[in-house]
């Protein structure tokens, strides 16, 4: 679901057409130049850097990076494929708003699981301990990297770009204590229901074998 709402965020940003987030950039870029979706691009990056965090830490990446990589990229295509981009400026700035805000509560919906980082931020633990710079160093050097070459191919910067940049930390700030209580919460009412060493005994069990409760 996390994975989904990110997704969503990032077709409204690019749809909107007034600047895209680092890595869109990067992705759109390579889509102008050398064909194939930004979805396609999304996961061949992503499979990129998954190999050479591999080769830094000798150390496969869990699950949640290779869905991340997987999912990520095929939500993005097809919310692009679904949505048009708006005719006004009003439609367009609404678009870029609400899809920074999306992300940022994807990010917490992804995150709060707790079942694995996405190939970029692998990447930057990677290099934050191969190096030992701070992890703010590492991650602002790498969007920088990523927005330069994205830019050098033909990608979309803009005002959106450095809204996202500048706005997206204090989004997360707020999403991943609110995300985090709604996915613990989620857990709990599972363990409540669902496991019966937890769960109250009500008078109308039967496991259809022993005698009724009452």
């Amino acid at each position: 679901m996390g994975l989904m709402v990110m997704a969503l965020g990032f077709a409204f940003m690019i749809r909107a057409e007034l600047g895209s987030a680092p890595w869109d950039v990067l992705h759109i870029g390579l889509t102008l130049h050398f064909g194939l979706t930004v979805g396609t691009w999304s996961i061949l990056i992503g499979f990129l850097v998954l190999m050479l965090t591999f080769f830094l830490t000798r150390e496969w990446p869990k699950l949640g990076a290779f869905l991340n990589m997987i999912f990520l990229g095929v939500f993005i295509d097809i919310f692009l494929w679904m949505m048009p981009t708006p005719d006004s400026l009003m439609g367009r700035w609404t678009f870029l708003i609400i899809g920074i805000l999306v992300i940022g509560y994807g990010i917490g919906l992804y995150i709060a699981p707790k079942c694995g980082a996405g190939p970029r931020d692998i990447l930057m633990l990677a290099l934050t301990k191969r190096t030992g710079w701070k992890v703010q160093w590492v991650r602002s050097m790498m969007e920088v990297l990523v927005l330069l070459i994205g830019w050098y191919l033909g990608g979309p910067i803009f005002i959106g770009t450095l809204m996202f940049c500048f706005g997206i930390g204090t989004v997360v700030g707020f999403s991943i204590p609110h995300c985090q209580r709604l996915v613990d919460f989620i857990l709990e009412r599972r363990e409540i229901y669902e496991n019966l060493n937890k769960g109250s005994i009500r008078v109308n069990d039967y496991d259809g074998i022993s005698k009724k409760s009452r």
